[in-house]
């Protein structure tokens, strides 16, 4: 069965090139992530044809969109900064895209208020943007977005402008809506926790090209670039692997649980990262001194970087970093378990 969005996006702006090819099934959410910069919003507004393709092609439902303007494609976009109109109610920026269609005023409104029902907001059909929360605007641009019943919903940082306890609300209430949405969706986003809630799939794009894609299991078990590593928070590593040894660029080894020969990836959590005063005695097979670079306020934890022979981020307690008596500049060794490090093909 074909995909419904065919799509393999080549645009050249100045000195940037985009080259991406995206498949969304129907009913699939994918969500594309990376670096400011990487491509993502040229991405998406080529698809909703307000950035011109210098190559390639989008086919969505079987229909060439190559040369089809805007508002005659069939898309649904939320923007980041939602972009209602602010001299319009509720109820009639929703009505907005069915009366460009070509619906009449009436079922257009009907149509909107319907939506508007669905998203929780319809005591507020007569309000102006000016008196919504941000929560509340949010969810009209989706109402507004999916009553022209889109084959493909774009949504560029839904979730951007709104503080931490709406936007923990608002993520819950748009992963309902997304799985009831029957078309193909493309989430855009900087965040990887909205990313893995939200979506099925995973598009991590960098300087213009995909660099990785899969489930989010995949992605965070195997990650092929040092943006995907940061992204799910582990160390990565690239280097040559001899059994269960890993030489790694920088000239130090690795010890890791997997075997392989050849070019390889070695990944673990900074929360694997034990710090000791001295040079430990046992059972890590991966030890070396390192120097304090830097530390911060991680969740409970502190996050402490780390130089020496290879950069590292770990997770210690306040409690640990207390009784070592961290400071930037301290010298102390840095610890891993082999069975705690995870090594994976770079081919």
């Amino acid at each position: 069965m074909s995909p419904l969005l065919d799509a393999r996006l080549t645009v050249d702006r100045g000195g940037f090139r985009l080259d991406v090819a995206l498949t969304i099934d129907a009913g699939e959410v994918v969500a594309l992530l990376g670096p400011n910069g990487a491509g993502k919003t040229t991405a998406l507004r080529a698809l909703a044809g307000l950035q011109a393709l210098s190559g390639g092609h989008i086919t969505l439902a079987g229909d060439s969109l190559d040369r089809t303007p805007p508002e005659r494609r069939p898309i649904g976009v939320v923007f980041q900064d939602y972009l209602l109109f602010p001299h319009l109610s509720a109820l009639d920026n929703v009505a907005f895209g069915p009366r460009r269609r070509g619906v009449g005023r009436h079922a257009a409104r009907e149509r909107a208020a319907g939506w508007l029902d669905r998203v929780g907001l319809s005591e507020y059909t007569n309000r102006k943007p000016r008196q919504l929360s941000g929560g509340q605007a949010q969810r009209v641009a989706l109402a507004r977005a999916l009553a022209v019943e889109p084959a493909l919903l774009l949504l560029d940082e839904p979730l951007a402008a709104l503080d931490a306890r709406t936007r923990l609300d608002t993520r819950t209430e748009l992963h309902r809506h997304l799985a009831e949405h029957p078309g193909a969706t493309l989430l855009v986003t900087h965040d990887p926790l909205d990313a893995l809630v939200l979506a099925d799939r995973l598009v991590i794009v960098e300087e213009g090209h995909v660099v990785q894609e899969g489930d989010a299991a995949t992605i965070t078990a195997r990650p092929r670039t040092d943006y995907v590593a940061r992204l799910v928070g582990l160390n990565l590593y690239r280097g040559h692997a001899a059994g269960h040894t890993v030489k790694l660029r920088e000239g130090f080894t690795l010890t890791a649980t997997d075997r392989l020969d050849g070019d390889a990836f070695v990944a673990f959590p900074p929360s694997a990262v034990a710090l000791h005063p001295h040079q430990p005695d046992g059972s890590p097979r991966n030890t070396w001194p390192a120097t304090i670079a830097g530390i911060q306020r991680h969740g409970d934890n502190l996050r402490v970087q780390l130089d020496g022979p290879i950069g590292v981020a770990a997770d210690i307690t306040p409690a640990a970093a207390a009784h070592l008596h961290l400071a930037a500049g301290q010298t102390v060794w840095a610890a891993v378990k082999a069975t705690e490090t995870r090594a994976y093909p770079a081919g």
